[in-house]
Protein backbone atom coordinates (compact mmCIF):
# COMPACT_ATOMS: atom_id res chain seq x y z
CA UNK A 1 0.00 0.00 0.00
CA UNK A 2 1.34 3.38 -0.94
CA UNK A 3 2.92 5.16 2.04
CA UNK A 4 1.11 8.33 1.52
CA UNK A 5 -2.41 7.72 -0.17
CA UNK A 6 -4.92 10.85 -0.28
CA UNK A 7 -8.55 10.55 -1.23
CA UNK A 8 -9.88 14.19 -2.37
CA UNK A 9 -13.57 14.32 -3.48
CA UNK A 10 -14.07 16.86 -6.28
CA UNK A 11 -14.94 20.24 -5.91
CA UNK A 12 -18.35 21.89 -5.67
CA UNK A 13 -20.21 21.29 -9.15
CA UNK A 14 -23.31 22.90 -10.22
CA UNK A 15 -25.41 19.68 -9.56
CA UNK A 16 -23.94 20.85 -5.46
CA UNK A 17 -25.43 23.95 -6.31
CA UNK A 18 -28.84 22.98 -7.10
CA UNK A 19 -28.34 22.81 -10.86
CA UNK A 20 -30.14 20.18 -12.75
CA UNK A 21 -28.00 17.39 -14.44
CA UNK A 22 -28.31 15.85 -17.43
CA UNK A 23 -26.31 12.39 -16.22
CA UNK A 24 -24.35 11.03 -13.09
CA UNK A 25 -21.23 12.29 -14.89
CA UNK A 26 -21.17 15.86 -16.95
CA UNK A 27 -22.08 18.54 -14.42
CA UNK A 28 -19.44 20.93 -14.39
CA UNK A 29 -17.42 22.73 -11.52
CA UNK A 30 -18.98 26.09 -9.99
CA UNK A 31 -16.53 28.73 -9.55
CA UNK A 32 -16.31 28.18 -6.28
CA UNK A 33 -15.21 24.51 -7.31
CA UNK A 34 -12.61 25.75 -9.31
CA UNK A 35 -10.97 28.09 -6.35
CA UNK A 36 -11.06 24.76 -4.38
CA UNK A 37 -9.33 23.45 -7.17
CA UNK A 38 -6.94 25.58 -7.21
CA UNK A 39 -6.61 25.34 -3.30
CA UNK A 40 -5.97 21.75 -3.29
CA UNK A 41 -2.94 22.34 -6.02
CA UNK A 42 -1.25 25.08 -3.64
CA UNK A 43 -1.36 22.24 -0.93
CA UNK A 44 0.36 19.44 -1.99
CA UNK A 45 4.02 20.02 -0.16
CA UNK A 46 5.76 17.87 -2.73
CA UNK A 47 4.83 15.74 -5.88
CA UNK A 48 2.96 13.04 -5.97
CA UNK A 49 4.02 9.75 -8.20
CA UNK A 50 0.91 9.11 -9.57
CA UNK A 51 -2.01 11.55 -10.01
CA UNK A 52 -5.84 9.36 -10.27
CA UNK A 53 -8.71 10.86 -11.73
CA UNK A 54 -12.48 9.69 -11.88
CA UNK A 55 -13.35 10.09 -15.71
CA UNK A 56 -16.33 11.88 -14.55
CA UNK A 57 -15.98 15.76 -15.73
CA UNK A 58 -15.94 17.42 -12.13
CA UNK A 59 -13.24 15.19 -10.78
CA UNK A 60 -11.10 15.35 -13.49
CA UNK A 61 -11.52 19.46 -13.33
CA UNK A 62 -10.71 19.66 -10.05
CA UNK A 63 -7.46 17.62 -10.67
CA UNK A 64 -6.02 19.87 -13.46
CA UNK A 65 -4.26 22.45 -11.28
CA UNK A 66 -2.38 19.90 -9.64
CA UNK A 67 -1.79 18.22 -12.73
CA UNK A 68 -0.79 21.69 -13.96
CA UNK A 69 1.65 22.05 -10.79
CA UNK A 70 3.08 18.87 -11.45
CA UNK A 71 3.34 18.46 -14.78
CA UNK A 72 6.07 15.39 -14.83
CA UNK A 73 3.46 13.03 -12.59
CA UNK A 74 1.66 10.38 -14.85
CA UNK A 75 -2.33 10.85 -14.51
CA UNK A 76 -4.14 7.65 -15.19
CA UNK A 77 -8.16 7.45 -15.36
CA UNK A 78 -9.49 4.58 -12.74
CA UNK A 79 -12.97 3.53 -12.22
CA UNK A 80 -13.59 5.56 -9.01
CA UNK A 81 -16.53 7.15 -10.12
CA UNK A 82 -19.23 8.23 -8.20
CA UNK A 83 -21.64 5.67 -6.96
CA UNK A 84 -25.04 6.04 -9.76
CA UNK A 85 -27.46 3.58 -7.26
CA UNK A 86 -30.38 5.58 -9.06
CA UNK A 87 -30.84 4.33 -13.08
CA UNK A 88 -29.39 7.87 -15.09
CA UNK A 89 -32.50 7.12 -17.24
CA UNK A 90 -35.04 7.92 -14.39
CA UNK A 91 -33.01 11.17 -13.06
CA UNK A 92 -32.20 12.89 -16.65
CA UNK A 93 -32.52 16.60 -16.17
CA UNK A 94 -33.16 16.69 -12.66
CA UNK A 95 -31.91 18.33 -9.37
CA UNK A 96 -30.95 17.24 -6.26
CA UNK A 97 -33.76 18.16 -4.46
CA UNK A 98 -36.09 16.38 -7.41
CA UNK A 99 -34.43 13.13 -6.87
CA UNK A 100 -34.73 13.19 -3.41
CA UNK A 101 -37.88 11.13 -3.13
CA UNK A 102 -36.17 8.45 -4.93
CA UNK A 103 -33.05 8.20 -3.01
CA UNK A 104 -34.78 8.16 0.18
CA UNK A 105 -36.80 5.03 -1.21
CA UNK A 106 -33.49 3.62 -2.18
CA UNK A 107 -31.63 3.94 1.25
CA UNK A 108 -34.87 2.94 3.04
CA UNK A 109 -34.95 -0.23 1.38
CA UNK A 110 -31.34 -1.13 1.82
CA UNK A 111 -30.94 -3.72 -0.35
CA UNK A 112 -27.24 -4.25 -1.50
CA UNK A 113 -27.99 -6.27 -4.65
CA UNK A 114 -30.38 -3.63 -6.14
CA UNK A 115 -29.71 -2.61 -9.04
CA UNK A 116 -32.38 0.40 -9.87
CA UNK A 117 -32.00 0.12 -13.74
CA UNK A 118 -29.62 0.65 -16.93
CA UNK A 119 -26.59 2.70 -15.73
CA UNK A 120 -26.85 2.15 -12.19
CA UNK A 121 -24.96 -0.46 -9.88
CA UNK A 122 -25.44 -2.45 -7.05
CA UNK A 123 -24.13 -1.14 -3.21
CA UNK A 124 -22.47 -4.77 -3.24
CA UNK A 125 -20.85 -3.90 -7.20
CA UNK A 126 -19.85 0.09 -5.35
CA UNK A 127 -17.66 -1.24 -2.65
CA UNK A 128 -16.26 -3.97 -5.04
CA UNK A 129 -14.96 -1.32 -7.18
CA UNK A 130 -13.67 0.26 -3.98
CA UNK A 131 -11.84 -3.15 -3.11
CA UNK A 132 -10.29 -3.44 -6.52
CA UNK A 133 -9.03 0.39 -6.76
CA UNK A 134 -7.16 -0.49 -3.31
CA UNK A 135 -5.67 -3.88 -5.09
CA UNK A 136 -4.25 -1.75 -7.67
CA UNK A 137 -3.37 0.85 -5.00
CA UNK A 138 -1.28 -2.24 -3.29
CA UNK A 139 0.31 -3.78 -6.71
CA UNK A 140 1.97 -0.70 -7.78
CA UNK A 141 4.20 -0.06 -4.30
CA UNK A 142 4.07 3.49 -5.09
CA UNK A 143 4.58 5.82 -2.06
CA UNK A 144 2.41 8.36 -2.68
CA UNK A 145 -0.58 8.38 -4.65
CA UNK A 146 -3.24 11.16 -4.85
CA UNK A 147 -7.03 10.12 -6.07
CA UNK A 148 -9.76 12.36 -7.44
CA UNK A 149 -13.16 11.06 -6.69
CA UNK A 150 -15.98 11.11 -5.01
CA UNK A 151 -18.29 11.32 -1.62
CA UNK A 152 -19.57 8.40 -1.95
CA UNK A 153 -16.11 6.48 -2.91
CA UNK A 154 -14.82 7.79 0.09
CA UNK A 155 -17.02 6.88 2.36
CA UNK A 156 -17.09 3.30 1.08
CA UNK A 157 -13.42 3.49 2.09
CA UNK A 158 -13.98 4.77 5.34
CA UNK A 159 -16.84 1.45 6.25
CA UNK A 160 -13.99 -1.00 4.67
CA UNK A 161 -11.47 -0.04 6.77
CA UNK A 162 -13.21 -0.77 9.86
CA UNK A 163 -15.27 -3.61 8.99
CA UNK A 164 -13.35 -5.30 6.08
CA UNK A 165 -16.06 -8.11 5.28
CA UNK A 166 -19.41 -5.22 4.93
CA UNK A 167 -21.77 -6.41 2.27
CA UNK A 168 -24.88 -6.97 4.01
CA UNK A 169 -28.25 -5.19 4.61
CA UNK A 170 -26.76 -3.69 8.38
CA UNK A 171 -23.57 -2.92 6.64
CA UNK A 172 -25.70 -0.76 4.04
CA UNK A 173 -27.54 1.24 7.04
CA UNK A 174 -24.24 1.64 8.77
CA UNK A 175 -22.58 3.27 5.55
CA UNK A 176 -25.63 5.77 5.26
CA UNK A 177 -25.90 6.52 8.79
CA UNK A 178 -22.38 8.01 8.28
CA UNK A 179 -23.06 9.08 5.06
CA UNK A 180 -25.35 11.46 6.86
CA UNK A 181 -23.88 12.15 9.99
CA UNK A 182 -20.22 12.35 8.93
CA UNK A 183 -20.17 14.10 5.31
CA UNK A 184 -17.18 15.01 3.07
CA UNK A 185 -17.11 18.11 1.79
CA UNK A 186 -16.67 19.35 -1.82
CA UNK A 187 -12.49 19.64 -2.44
CA UNK A 188 -11.63 17.86 1.73
CA UNK A 189 -8.89 15.40 1.34
CA UNK A 190 -9.01 12.04 3.28
CA UNK A 191 -5.94 9.95 4.17
CA UNK A 192 -5.92 6.52 3.35
CA UNK A 193 -2.38 5.58 5.24
CA UNK A 194 -4.91 3.98 7.58
CA UNK A 195 -6.91 2.06 5.12
CA UNK A 196 -4.79 -0.69 3.84
CA UNK A 197 -7.22 -3.49 5.15
CA UNK A 198 -9.22 -2.19 2.28
CA UNK A 199 -7.22 -3.89 -0.29
CA UNK A 200 -7.69 -7.44 1.80
CA UNK A 201 -11.41 -7.54 2.61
Amino acid sequence: MARELWLIRHGESTANAGAASKDASSAPLTDTGWQQAHQIAATFERAPELIVVSPYLRARQTAAPTAERFAAVPIETWPVQEFTYLSPIRCANTTMEQRRPLVEAYWDLADPERIDGPGAESFTQMLERVRAAARHIEALGLDRIVIFTHGHIMQAWRMLAEHPEASDRRDMKRYFSAFLGCPIENGEWMSANAFARVARS
